[in-house]
């Protein structure tokens, strides 16, 4: 679901004929209240989305290179980026850092920039149900108090439930 009207990205995935099917299985108050939705939920420097800023089918996965996944995290202006699509479970952090630019030309050189980007993260939040049997999970709690005198910090913690003979969590 897009906020366009043509769904070139299910067609080209998927064909023409499953989306027709789709699109024939689906009331249109359903289709317009799904267009209505919010991308993602942005909540203190967080924002948990489907895809990515870019758009609800953009995958981040660990390989995803640290300047495509610096784009999507400064697009929104968050410091930890939760995404489920690709279904994984993974966090990946970006190392705070400083760029400094000048243009020179063949006149003069303009001033030196200084690009500063805090340390930066994204977490696949996992899936529920593309393994049968299996279910992953992320649980993320800000500011989770540590012992007593210790500095508060963010907590994430990966966990998988299983379902059907072997049941229950595991690490």
């Amino acid at each position: 679901m897009g906020s366009t009207t043509e769904p070139t990205e299910l067609i080209d995935r998927f064909g023409m004929e499953t989306v027709k099917l789709l699109w024939d299985s689906v009331s249109r108050e359903t289709v317009q209240w799904l267009r209505n939705r919010h991308f993602g939920f942005l909540q203190l420097d967080c924002l948990l989305i489907h895809g990515s800023s870019v758009g609800v089918s953009d995958e981040l996965t660990p390989e995803t290179p640290p300047w495509q996944m610096l784009d999507r995290l400064q697009r929104v202006e968050a410091n930890s980026l939760f995404c489920g699509r690709s279904g994984q479970v993974f966090e990946y952090v970006l190392q705070g850092g400083s760029v400094n630019s000048s243009v020179m030309t063949l006149d003069s050189q303009q001033p030196m920039q200084t690009m500063t980007a805090p340390k930066r993260r994204v977490v696949g939040v996992g899936n529920v149900g593309r393994e049968p049997g299996k279910a992953t999970n992320t649980l993320y709690s800000p500011n989770s108090g540590l012992a007593e005198g210790e500095a508060l910090r963010d907590r994430l913690e990966f966990k998988t439930v299983y379902y059907g003979e072997k049941k229950g969590f595991a690490n």
